[in-house]
C-alpha cells in the first residue's frame, strides 16, 4: 500500500507531505489547485521522464518520494532490505540530471521504473496504464481464462523447439568449417602417427646423441681406464695381487693386521669387475659415426611436432588422441542433424497443436470477457458501448503462423462509445475521462486478477454526472476492497464514497504560490462536499451533502 508522498521544490510545491488510507482515497479541490501536479509527482517518483525546468524557481533541486509499507520479493536480488517498507526516491537537479533511490541505494532509472510499473497504475498517463500493453492484454485474457497450464505448456514445447533449432543451425552453419576442420586433424594425426614418438624416447635420443657427440674421448678415456686396472704390466690389478701376497705374511705375523688383509681381499673382485665393465664400454664405443646422423634427425622430427602440439613426448600423445576424438565426433554429426532435423519436426508439430489449442480457449474466454465489459460499461455513461477482444494468429512472410512462447496470437482490446463507430484499440482513445472509465471497467471486471496494488483515477468523472457518477463511484468502491485506489475528481457523487478525503488547495503566502493538502473530517469533509456540489456552502447543499455521505458509508 502507498502510505506517503512527499514533494520538495517541484513547480508550485516547496514542501508538501501527503498520506494515503488503503480501500479509496479522494482528492478533491478547485480547478488548478494542484491536483495533476500531485500525480504528476508520483509519476515522477516511479520513473516518469523529467524536465528541469520543472524545479521550483529560485532552488537547485527538486525531490520526490513515496513510501510503500511493502515490496516484492524481487528486490531482494538488489541486496535491499526492505523489511520495513520501501521509500522510492527520485532527485532532479538543474542542471537535467536526476538521480533515483530506493531504500537510499541508488539504481537505475530503468530499474525505478520497472518497479514503479508493478506498484502503480495511474490512468491518466498512457506511460502507466497497463492494459494498454498487448503482452499485459494477453496475460490478463489468460490469468481470466485460467490458461496458464497450456501457456506454460506452449512455452516449454517453444524451448525445447528452439534449442534444437538452434542446435541444428549451428551444425548447418558449421559443415564448410567442419569439412577444414576435419582435413585438419587427419593431417595432425597421420603426421605424429608418421613419426611414432615412443614414451621415453626423447630422452634416451639425448642421452645418446652426448655419447656419439664424445665417441672418442669415451673410448680412449675407458680403454686407458681398463689398461691402468688390468691389461697393463704393473696393472692395477697386478699391484693389489702383490699386496694380498703381502697381507698374508703379515697376519701370519701379526693378526692384528686380519681385517686390512681382507679389506684388499675383497677389493680385488671389485677391481676385476670394474675392469670388465671397462672393457665392455670400450667395445660398445666402437660405432658406426653415421648412427650420430640418425639420432640427431629423429630429434629434430620430434622437436619439430612439439613446436606444433605440445612439449613433450606425452604432449605429442595427449594431442593426437584428442584430434582422433575430435575426428570422429565430427565424422558423425551428419547423423547427429539428420538425427535433430527428425526430432524437430515432432516438436514443432507438438507445438502447433499447443498453441492452436491455446488460441482456441483464448478466443472463448475473450467472449465470456466481452459481454462482461459492455455491460460494466453501460453503467459507467455509454449508451451503446462496443467492446472486443481480438485473438488473431500473427503469421511469418509465408503465411504460416509464427509460434512464440505465448503461443502464436495477437491479442488486442478494442473499444468504441459511439454506436455506427468502428471499434479502436485502447492506444487510440483520445479523451483521457473516457479512456479512464474504459480503464475502471476493466479493472473491476479484472480486478481478482490484477496484480498491481496501487490503482489512481485521473479525473475518471470526465463526461459524467447524476445516477451515472453514482455508479462509477460504487465501481471505485467495489474496486477499493482488492486494491488501494486514489481517485481525482470533480464529482460529489464520487468524492462522498471515499475512505479518505484529501483537499488540494493552492495558495500564495508572501507573494509565493503553494499547493496545501488537508485531511477532511466530519465538518469539513461535508462542507468540502456541498461546495462541489453547488459552488458554496447553503443550507440546501450541506442537506444535499450528508445525503451523499450517507450512501457512501
Amino acid at each position: 500500500m502507498l502510505k506517503e508522498l512527499r514533494i520538495k521544490n517541484l513547480a508550485i510545491i516547496d514542501d508538501l507531505t501527503v498520506r494515503f488510507d488503503e480501500g479509496l482515497n479522494i482528492l478533491t479541490g478547485e480547478t488548478g489547485a494542484g491536483k495533476s501536479i500531485i500525480i504528476d509527482a508520483l509519476g515522477l517518483a516511479l520513473g516518469d521522464r523529467a524536465q528541469s525546468d520543472l524545479i521550483r524557481s529560485g532552488e537547485k533541486e527538486a525531490s520526490v518520494q513515496v513510501y510503500f509499507d511493502s515490496a516484492p520479493a524481487s528486490l531482494h536480488d538488489l541486496d535491499i532490505d526492505v523489511t520495513e517498507g520501501l521509500l522510492m526516491r527520485r532527485v532532479l537537479t538543474a542542471g537535467g540530471k536526476s538521480r533515483a533511490y530506493l531504500n537510499d541505494t541508488m539504481v537505475t532509472l530503468q530499474t525505478l521504473s520497472e518497479l514503479g510499473k508493478s506498484f502503480v497504475d495511474i490512468m491518466s498517463q498512457h506511460e502507466h496504464q497497463s492494459l494498454l500493453i498487448a503482452e499485459n492484454q494477453r496475460r490478463l485474457l489468460d490469468v481470466y481464462g485460467k490458461l496458464q497450464p497450456e501457456q506454460e505448456k506452449t512455452a516449454a514445447l517453444f524451448a525445447g523447439a528452439s534449442k534444437i533449432r538452434q542446435e541444428c543451425d549451428e551444425l548447418r552453419e558449421k559443415t564448410r568449417e567442419r569439412a577444414h576442420r576435419l582435413d585438419l586433424l587427419r593431417f595432425q594425426v597421420t603426421e605424429i602417427n608418421a613419426a611414432d614418438p615412443q614414451p621415453g624416447e626423447k630422452e634416451d635420443l639425448e642421452e645418446e646423441r652426448r655419447i656419439l657427440a664424445n665417441l672418442t674421448k669415451l673410448t680412449a678415456l675407458t680403454g686407458e681406464a681398463y689398461n691402468l686396472l688390468y691389461e697393463s704390466e704393473g696393472s692395477c690389478l697386478e699391484q693389489l695381487s702383490r699386496v694380498r701376497t703381502y697381507m698374508k705374511e703379515l697376519t701370519a705375523i701379526d693378526s692384528r693386521l686380519t681385517d686390512a688383509a681382507r679389506t684388499v681381499e675383497a677389493a680385488l673382485p671389485l677391481i676385476e669387475d670394474a675392469s670388465i665393465a671397462l672393457r665392455g664400454f670400450r667395445d660398445r664405443y666402437d660405432l658406426d659415426p653415421a648412427r650420430l646422423d640418425f639420432v640427431e634427425e629423429r630429434l629434430e622430427t620430434l622437436k619439430k611436432l612439439e613446436k606444433k602440439y605440445g612439449e613433450g613426448i606425452e604432449a605429442l600423445l595427449q594431442y593426437r588422441d584428442a584430434a582422433e576424438a575430435e575426428m570422429k565426433s565430427l565424422e558423425s554429426t551428419d547423423d547427429r542433424l539428420v538425427e535433430l532435423e527428425a526430432q524437430l519436426v515432432v516438436k514443432e508439430a507438438e507445438l502447433g497443436k499447443a498453441a492452436a489449442l491455446l488460441s482456441a480457449k483464448r478466443t472463448k474466454a475473450a467472449r465470456q470477457i466481452e459481454r462482461l465489459i459492455e455491460e460494466a460499461l453501460k453503467d459507467l455513461a455509454f449508451n451503446s458501448p462496443g467492446f472486443r477482444i481480438e485473438v488473431n494468429q500473427e503469421t511469418g512472410a509465408d503465411g504460416k503462423a509464427r509460434v512464440g512462447p505465448c503461443g502464436s496470437d495477437l491479442v488486442e482490446f478494442l473499444f468504441t462509445a459511439n454506436p455506427g463507430e468502428p471499434l479502436k484499440p485502447l492506444t487510440r482513445i483520445i479523451s483521457g475521462g473516457e479512456l479512464s472509465r474504459v480503464m475502471l471497467a476493466l479493472k473491476s471486471i479484472l480486478a481478482d486478477l490484477d496484480s498491481i496494488p496501487v490503482l489512481i483515477f485521473d479525473e475518471v468523472d470526465a463526461g459524467v454526472g447524476g445516477k451515472t457518477a453514482e455508479s462509477v463511484a460504487r465501481k471505485l468502491k467495489l474496486l477499493a476492497g482488492s486494491h488501494q485506489v486514489i481517485c481525482i475528481t470533480h464529482l460529489p457523487q464520487i468524492a462522498s464514497f471515499g475512505r479518505q478525503h484529501l483537499k488540494i488547495e493552492k495558495r500564495t503566502v508572501s507573494n509565493r504560490t503553494s499547493v496545501t493538502v488537508q485531511e477532511l473530517n466530519g465538518t469539513e469533509r461535508t462542507n468540502e462536499i456541498a461546495r462541489m456540489l453547488s459552488g458554496s456552502i447553503t443550507d440546501i447543499s450541506l442537506r444535499h451533502a450528508v445525503e451523499l455521505l450517507g450512501k457512501g458509508l
